[in-house]
C-alpha cells in the first residue's frame, strides 16, 4: 500500500505484524490489556483505544459511538492475557463492531510469547497450541524506531516520566514553597491588623496570579522555565479557581510541557490544578494515555477534585476533545460570569495554607489499582462525579496518524 511518507506509516500484513505495531501505537507494550485498533477507509489507523483487564460486561457501550464519530470502517482486536480474562472481552469488541456495521480485520490473543487468531480457524497458519511471537525485533519494530516512534516496557515506565521530581530539585521547590507560603501568611496577617478586607486581599491575590499564569505561558513559549519560587507562587496562585480558570481559558496543545513541569515539581498538595491543566493539553494534543495518568495522580490526593472528575468522566465516555474547541469562556467571559474576586474565593487556599506537608501517594507507591482514559472538559467546581472503576485508555494516535494497514 502506499502512503504519504511525511507521517510515521507502518505497514502491516501479519498477525505478528499486528503484535510488533501495537506497542508502538499506545506507547508501551500492554500485559492485561484489550487494545482496539480503528481503521480508516483509506487504511490509516484512526484510534487505538485500551482497556485493562478483566472489566465488566457492557464496558465497551461507548465503543459504537466513537468508531461512528471517527469514520472507522474496520478494526484489529487484540487482548492480553490468558483465555478466561480476553475471550469475553473480545466477544464484547465484536459484537460491538457487529452492531456499528464495522468489519473485524482481525482479532487476537497474546500471551506468554505466543498469540492465537479468532478469526482464523485453519490448524496449518493458525495451530491450537499457537504461534510465537517477538514484539522487540522484525521488520515492523526496526521501521518504527527509524521513524522516531517510542514503545516503553510498560505503563509503569511512562508513569514514571511524569511522576514527581525528586532529590535536589525536590528539596529546592520545598524551600521555595514554605517561602511562598509564608509570604501569603504574612500578607493575610497584615489585611487583619489593617483592616483592609478579605474582599480586597482576594482581588490582588487573583490579579497577581492572573499576571504570574500569562508570564509563565510567555516564558513557555519562548522556551524558558519559570525558577523555583515563581513556581510555588504559582502552585498557590493555582489553588483559586478563577487563576486555574484562566489557564484552563487560554489552553493550547502546546501549554502540556509547562503544566507536566509544573505538576513535576510542586508539592504534593499545591499539584491537583497544575496536572488537571497539564490533562487537559495532553488530551488535546492526542496523547491520552498521560492525560490519564495525570488525573489519576490527582484523584489519589484528592478524591474529591471535581475538574478532574468532569475531565476523567469526559475520558471514559470516549468523548472527543473537539467537543469542547471554540466552546470555553474567555477571560473577559469569565470575568462577567464570575464578577469581582471577593473573599469566597479563597477557601481552597486557605484549607492548603493550613495543610502540613505530606508524602505524594503517587510518589511512592501507584495510588490506584485501574487504569484509565485517554481522548479528550468544562470547568466548573460544582458537581462531582464518582470516580469511574473501569475507564478506556485511547492512545495516543496524533504522532502515528500515518501508520496504515495493506
Amino acid at each position: 500500500m502506499t502512503t504519504d511518507t511525511t507521517d510515521p506509516v507502518l505497514t502491516l500484513a501479519t498477525p505478528a505484524d499486528i503484535l510488533a505495531a501495537v506497542p508502538y501505537l499506545v506507547g508501551f507494550h500492554p500485559t492485561d490489556s484489550l487494545i482496539v485498533v480503528g481503521i480508516a477507509g483509506d487504511g490509516r489507523v484512526q484510534l487505538a483505544v485500551r482497556w485493562s483487564l478483566p472489566f465488566p460486561a457492557g464496558t465497551l457501550a461507548p465503543l459504537g459511538p466513537l468508531l461512528a464519530r471517527e469514520g472507522v470502517t474496520r478494526i484489529v482486536v487484540v487482548g492480553y492475557g490468558p483465555g478466561g480474562q480476553v475471550t469475553p472481552a473480545v466477544d464484547e469488541a465484536r459484537a460491538v463492531a457487529a452492531k456499528s456495521r464495522v468489519r473485524v480485520e482481525e482479532a487476537l490473543r497474546a500471551h506468554e510469547g505466543r498469540y492465537w487468531s479468532y478469526i482464523c480457524d485453519r490448524s496449518g497458519c493458525c495451530p491450537p497450541q499457537g504461534t510465537s511471537y517477538d514484539t522487540f525485533a522484525g521488520r515492523v519494530a526496526a521501521e518504527a524506531t527509524v521513524r522516531g516512534m517510542v514503545a516503553l516496557p510498560d505503563r509503569r515506565a511512562l508513569e514514571r516520566t511524569l511522576a514527581p521530581l525528586t532529590g535536589p530539585v525536590r528539596m529546592a521547590m520545598r524551600r521555595a514553597t514554605v517561602e511562598a507560603v509564608a509570604e501569603v501568611r504574612t500578607r493575610l496577617a497584615d489585611v487583619g491588623r489593617s483592616g483592609a478586607g478579605a474582599d480586597r486581599f482576594a482581588g490582588e491575590f487573583v490579579g497577581r496570579g492572573l499576571v504570574r499564569v500569562r508570564a509563565a505561558l510567555a516564558a513557555h513559549a519562548e522556551g524558558g522555565r519559570i525558577d523555583d519560587v515563581e513556581a510555588a507562587r504559582l502552585g498557590l496562585d493555582l489553588a483559586v479557581i478563577r487563576v486555574r480558570d484562566e489557564a484552563w481559558t487560554l489552553m493550547d496543545d502546546s501549554h502540556a510541557g509547562l503544566w507536566k513541569d509544573l505538576m513535576r515539581r510542586l508539592e504534593p498538595r499545591f499539584t491537583p490544578p497544575a496536572a488537571t491543566l497539564f490533562a487537559m493539553a495532553a488530551w488535546r494534543g492526542g496523547d491520552s494515555t498521560q492525560a490519564t495518568i495525570a488525573l489519576e495522580r490527582v484523584l489519589a490526593i484528592d478524591p474529591a477534585y471535581s475538574m478532574a472528575n468532569l475531565l476523567m468522566h469526559a475520558l471514559q465516555s470516549l468523548l472527543s476533545p473537539s467537543t469542547l474547541r471554540g466552546r470555553l469562556p474567555t477571560p473577559a467571559e469569565l470575568d462577567t460570569a464570575m464578577g469581582a474576586p471577593h473573599a469566597g474565593w479563597l477557601p481552597p487556599l486557605l484549607a492548603l495554607l493550613d495543610e502540613e506537608p505530606h508524602a505524594d501517594p503517587a510518589a511512592c507507591s501507584h495510588a490506584s489499582s485501574w487504569a484509565g482514559p485517554s481522548r479528550r472538559g468544562g470547568s466548573t467546581d460544582n458537581d462531582t462525579p464518582a470516580r469511574p472503576a473501569i475507564a478506556p485508555e485511547p492512545a495516543p494516535t496524533r504522532p502515528h496518524a500515518g501508520s496504515a494497514f495493506s
